[in-house]
């Protein structure tokens, strides 16, 4: 099949070949932002607190069906701020979750009571699980009591709507993960539909690493010398409440702010809760897992430091690559994970090296800083070879998707979100060929299934495109071409802009395999 241009392929979508705005004034995506949101609150220097490293949490119980935990989301006090206490919403009142550790092929149960006062959705983010525990938007957890109606009232411009697949639970529910996948970064976060972005924001998301013996066998930095880093962004009022301008702070009807249309950004880099941190390394090599948590902020990560420092890429959002890929500089899309190896043995014991995010300036550009205080002896290594992934060739339908924007209403295909009629129906065991135009900036992420980029318009794949993926940046104008394969379960997932905003106004997409 002949691919058309790129204005036939608008055309082939029903949509008019809109201009694209400058990248600078469309950060969190096509809508025109005034800049991050400003805080008002008395923000601490940077690099003045330390970082928090996770501790994985401990099952209640493990039994022949896997690996139990508990967890109650609920309001609570966190200190972000030196001096402030800021009102969170998070997996057991932290912020971020709890860390969830996982063997692949052992599976998790993961026991939610709801006791926030709206429902909830948590994604598994990176998870392959069947879909009734996907975190689908329309299968809430709502608080004891509530009214348990599947739906949503209306907004951005779109008819309320009710979803008669929803699976609906009230107070409490199991999400059975089976673990049926490679050693990975993941996380997890809320998935709500119309307020995802506001729940991420005040809090709902933690991280997990899945573990397998392939990857247990290689030489990797581990033990302390291994970082789950969740990067987001933030802005505090006067009072160190997180600023979101909701149209409704109770988020009952949804709507926001045209502030924040193109995606919400803060003026406060948050690293596992904590902004702007330090932590101090041995002059070794260390494996830092690296998540962007935030809304809708994209990042352009390089290490500021005495030499020429740079990053060893060994996984990305599926797990570990077939080799190693170097890189000075990371270009990290919201959703996306980057598996990398730091030598800090190239640095003198006294060196500082702040990690920077050069796709912004002022708070926004400084991310964490590493002190090296110390020597020591290090037998870890980068292998030449790290795994081995089978290569896609589609020989199935040719699929087209084009993210667009009509107005203040985002559209896939030209059409909303319907959470009752696929816009997609992928055979189950085909490997088919989607191209991906998006006419502005977008990150795209896959349910249901990892893929592989085949390429960028007539070029090849990028250098941030290598090995398993979920998620992948859309630039603007630019066919993006993938290998999907959805072989493990049949049923209803989704496709979307993981622009937490973006994604309330209903850029999604119904999926169902069959």
């Amino acid at each position: 099949m002949i691919a058309p241009s790129r204005r036939g392929f608008l055309k082939l979508a029903g949509l008019a070949l809109a201009p694209v705005p400058a990248l600078a004034a469309c950060q969190g995506g096509g809508v025109l932002n005034p800049g991050p949101l400003t805080s008002t609150a008395k923000l601490p220097e940077p690099f003045t607190l330390p970082l928090p490293k996770p501790t994985p949490a401990r099952p209640v119980r493990t039994t022949a069906a896997g690996d139990h935990y508990a967890m109650t989301l609920k309001t609570a006090e966190a200190r972000i701020l030196p001096g402030y206490t800021t009102e969170i919403w998070g997996y057991d009142g932290t912020f971020p979750g709890p860390f969830l550790e996982a063997r692949s092929g052992t599976p998790l149960i993961v026991t939610q009571t709801n006791r926030l006062p709206v429902p909830v959705a948590t994604h598994l983010h990176g998870g392959i699980t069947p879909p009734t525990e996907d975190g689908f938007p329309t299968d809430l957890l709502h608080p004891t009591g509530h009214t348990t109606m599947a739906g949503h009232q209306g907004g951005h411009g779109m008819p309320a709507m009710h979803d008669p697949y929803a699976h609906i639970a009230e107070g409490r529910r199991d999400y059975r993960f089976p673990m049926r996948q490679r050693a990975a970064t993941l996380w997890y976060h809320d998935h709500r539909m119309d307020f995802t972005g506001a729940q991420v924001w005040k809090g709902l998301a933690g991280m997990c690493v899945v573990r397998d013996a392939q990857e247990g066998a290689l030489p990797l930095p581990d033990g302390d010398r291994e970082l789950p880093l969740l990067i987001c962004d933030r802005a505090f009022d006067a009072d160190g409440r997180f600023i979101y301008p909701s149209t409704d702070p109770t988020l009952t009807r949804p709507g926001m702010d045209e502030a924040i249309a193109g995606g919400a950004l803060g003026d406060v880099v948050l690293v596992n809760g904590v902004p702007w941190p330090y932590t101090e390394v041995a002059a070794a090599r260390y494996r830092l897992r690296l998540i962007n948590g935030s809304n809708a902020r994209r990042y352009e990560l390089r290490l500021d430091g005495p030499g020429e420092g740079g990053f060893v890429q060994i996984g990305g959002d599926g797990g570990l690559l077939p080799a190693p890929v170097r890189h000075q500089t990371l270009r990290v899309s919201p959703g996306e994970r980057f598996d990398v190896v730091v030598d800090f043995g190239q640095y003198a014991v006294g060196s500082t090296v702040t990690l920077v995010n050069t796709a912004a300036s002022g708070g926004p550009g400084q991310v964490m800083r590493f002190h090296v205080t110390r020597k020591a002896s290090d037998d870890s290594a980068v292998p030449a070879r790290l795994s081995d992934l089978p290569k896609l060739t589609p020989s199935g339908a040719h699929r087209r998707l084009v993210f667009s924007r009509n107005g203040s209403r985002w559209r896939i295909n030209g059409r909303p979100f319907d959470p009752d009629t696929p816009l997609l129906r992928p055979r189950f065991g085909d490997t088919e060929r989607w191209s991906i135009l998006s006419v502005e900036r977008h990150p795209f992420h896959l349910h249901g299934a990892f893929f592989q980029v085949l390429g960028r318009g007539a070029a090849g794949p990028g250098r941030y495109d290598v090995g398993w993926k979920d998620t992948v940046e859309l630039s603007p104008g630019t066919e993006v071409h993938l290998a999907v394969r959805f072989d493990a379960y049949r049923g209803r997932y989704l496709a979307h802009c993981h622009n937490l905003e973006h994604e309330d106004m209903a850029m999604m997409a119904t999926l169902q395999i069959t």
